[in-house]
């Protein structure tokens, strides 16, 4: 069992009250934007980033390993949600910016599976404050927002995630690109002085 989905670490899957209250806080309207989420709680919305949140948003496979290192070894991590088979992990504003040259600086860029970053700017689905009965592949919260202020972890603490998950995927024999391994007998010809 993954050590996030621990028995004595509690998660929820439904947003609170509070928590839907810090998601409409990223919206220029956060009164109609709950009101529309009163009328219609099993329907995802699109929110901007940047102001409450960034989104950093990884391969879900790459993305567990990462929620793992959080809480079995870390801080844990704010609000979680997948969709569309990346996980959305949301994180301090400004990640977005800063997290791209951490990676690149620690050059652990390679070995990394491409993350998404948003921040101020962007926009992202988030889930629905309800799941839908029949939510086949809708957004789902994995760790719902069930605060007014919850914790969201800066660059330093993703960065320190996505170094662990690529070791520990390394550690265990697993490759880390989305690419098929290179044929090892192929005839390579250098082009790049070709006129």
């Amino acid at each position: 069992m993954s050590a996030w989905l621990r028995d004595d670490v509690h998660h929820t899957t439904e947003v609170t009250a509070a928590g839907a209250g810090w998601l409409a806080s990223a919206t220029a309207y956060p009164r109609s934007t709950l009101a529309l989420w009163e009328s219609r709680p099993t329907a995802p919305a699109v929110l901007p980033c940047g102001s409450a949140f960034d989104v950093v948003s990884v391969e879900s496979v790459f993305g567990r390993r990462m929620l793992d290192r959080l809480w079995a070894e870390g801080p844990g991590s704010g609000p979680v949600a997948a969709h569309r088979g990346r996980t959305l992990l949301f994180t301090a504003p400004g990640t977005a910016h800063r997290l791209p040259s951490l990676l690149g600086w620690e050059e652990w860029g390679d070995a990394v599976p491409p993350l998404l970053c948003h921040g101020t700017g962007d926009a992202i689905t988030v889930p629905p404050l309800t799941p839908a009965p029949d939510s086949g592949g809708a957004p789902r919260w994995l760790v719902a927002p069930d605060t007014r202020h919850p914790w969201l972890p800066g660059p330093e603490v993703i960065l320190w995630a996505c170094v662990r998950a690529a070791r520990a995927g390394a550690a265990a024999g697993v490759r880390m690109s989305i690419f098929p391994p290179a044929d090892q007998g192929a005839n390579v010809y250098d082009v790049s002085r070709r006129r």
